[in-house]
């Protein structure tokens, strides 16, 4: 079910209406989040439902058996090596499994051993990514003793499955997820405004900007090699504002939706694009999963508190499992390891750490050093979505070196009849919105504006999207 859909409208209040006025309680209120976000999900297959019941049921009793032989540490590790390798296989068979065997067979291949190994077609279940971080977080936070597992069978399937976040994040630990589906809830008016108000600015990103710009940079990198220089540099562009739009868009619906039900998750977005370098790009770009793999991967490898050589190591490890985690596609692997040279240098001279605050801290406007930061960064992420962006390294290759030539000084050829400067204006009012509310957690969450200029301005929001919806247009990142 998306977001965007008729069925989502009708879903959402009647949840809504059940969860505060007729289950009232938490035990029920518990088990009408677990029936309704099964729907949801079972909404594109029900098939897909149960895979996330085994993750699920096979997590909840891993928790129970960790705690149960804490005194006996090595049979406590094997109970949750084996949950942890259950889930991951079964995140490899449904993701992985035709990327390795099309690459085992290419690589015979390339030897002159001709196999004809005809590869098993799998269906991705949406959101697969997400749910199985989501348990081994579980799993491994009960076992590093970070949290008491719950014999609440209900409040864990719930948590699993979460409707707002279940198939694009964020990706929530259990540390903070889980115990607020075993306390009270209560309804709080300014919280469901908020949350509203939140969801509204994610549909404006969604469906105003990054749906508009996916009709012209889907049509320019499907035909790049018959566009010129400048027309592939706008596509760049317009691809770097799409993946943001999207992807934060989903993450402020999925926020707002949450809030209307007491539920509060994480932050996945704190406005990337004004960062001052790679470092911090990364700490405010899809914050849930690069704080999994930091929390999960780097520190137990040592951290950066270890050798240069182990060091360098820790970041690639970390840069390419996200590179993967993306998808079964060597372009992803090789957008993993670009960012790991960009931000290596960082880690090694002790300056990763040097932008732990906004920039241009209660100031209007950036000076020039810190403009010209943010643009350098913006540019090196930009060039390093073409990989993300293009079907093999081939074509991402073939795409840099189209841009890079005589043809970039040419006039931008329009796709679809476009009106490009609308887009662009869009664009310009989600920056301006963005960079004044940079302290708070979306687009508009700290603005104070007259009351009927505040409500006219919810009306326009509200008029563009209806006027540019179309469900046809899933998130980007459904497809990890």
């Amino acid at each position: 079910m998306l977001f965007q859909s008729i069925e989502f409208l009708i879903f959402l209040p009647i949840v809504f209406l059940l969860y505060w006025f007729v289950f009232k309680r938490l035990k029920y209120q518990n088990m009408l989040v677990l029936v309704a976000s099964y729907i949801f999900y079972g909404w594109w297959n029900w098939r897909f439902l149960i895979l996330i019941a085994i993750t699920s049921g096979f997590s909840y009793w891993s928790g129970i058996l960790i705690k149960k032989y804490e005194t006996k540490p090595n049979k406590a590790k094997w109970i949750s090596a084996g949950n942890i390798i259950l889930n991951l296989l079964i995140l490899c068979v449904f993701k992985y499994f035709n990327f390795f065997a099309e690459s085992f067979v290419q690589l015979f291949n390339a030897l002159g051993m001709h196999l004809d190994w005809a590869s098993v077609s799998i269906i991705l279940p949406v959101g697969i990514s997400f749910y199985t971080f989501q348990a081994l977080s579980y799993t491994i936070d009960v076992y590093r003793k970070k949290i008491e597992p719950t014999h609440d069978a209900i409040a864990f399937f719930a948590y699993i499955s979460f409707f707002p976040q279940l198939v694009a994040g964020p990706i929530e630990r259990s540390t903070n997820l889980l115990p607020q589906f075993q306390k009270e809830r209560n309804f709080n008016c300014e919280n469901g405004v908020s949350g509203l108000r939140q969801m509204l600015w994610g549909f404006f990103k969604k469906i105003v900007i990054a749906d508009q710009c996916a009709k012209y940079v889907d049509v320019v990198f499907a035909d790049y090699a018959a566009q010129n220089g400048s027309t592939l540099l706008l596509a760049v562009f317009l691809f770097s504002i799409q993946i943001y739009a999207d992807f934060s868009g989903y993450s402020d619906i999925a926020i707002g939706t949450a809030k209307l039900f007491g539920i509060r998750l994480m932050r996945n977005f704190d406005n990337p694009y004004f960062s001052r370098d790679i470092a911090e790009f990364w700490r405010r770009w899809h914050i849930s999963l690069t704080t999994w793999f930091r929390d999960y991967v780097y520190i137990p490898l040592g951290g950066s508190r270890v050798s240069k050589a182990k060091i360098v190591r820790n970041t690639f490890i970390i840069f390419l499992l996200s590179g993967f985690w993306h998808g079964a596609n060597w372009t992803f692997i090789a957008w993993g390891a670009y960012h790991a040279i960009l931000f290596l240098p960082l880690i090694l001279l002790g300056k990763n750490r040097k932008y732990l605050t906004n920039i241009a801290e209660n100031q209007w406007v950036p000076n020039v050093r810190e403009l010209l930061q943010m643009l350098l960064t913006f540019v090196l992420v930009a060039f390093g979505w073409i990989f993300f962006r293009s079907a093999t390294i081939g074509d991402a290759f073939l795409f840099i070196s189209t841009i890079f030539n005589s043809s970039i000084i040419g006039p931008i050829m329009l796709v679809n009849g476009m009106n490009i400067n609308i887009l662009l204006i869009f664009i310009l009012i989600m920056a301006f919105l963005e960079w004044f509310n940079r302290n708070g957690d979306f687009g508009f969450d700290i603005v104070k504006w007259n009351v009927v200029f505040r409500h006219l301005f919810y009306y326009a929001l509200l008029f563009l999207i209806l006027l540019y919806i179309a469900e046809n247009e899933s998130f980007i990142y459904f497809q990890f």
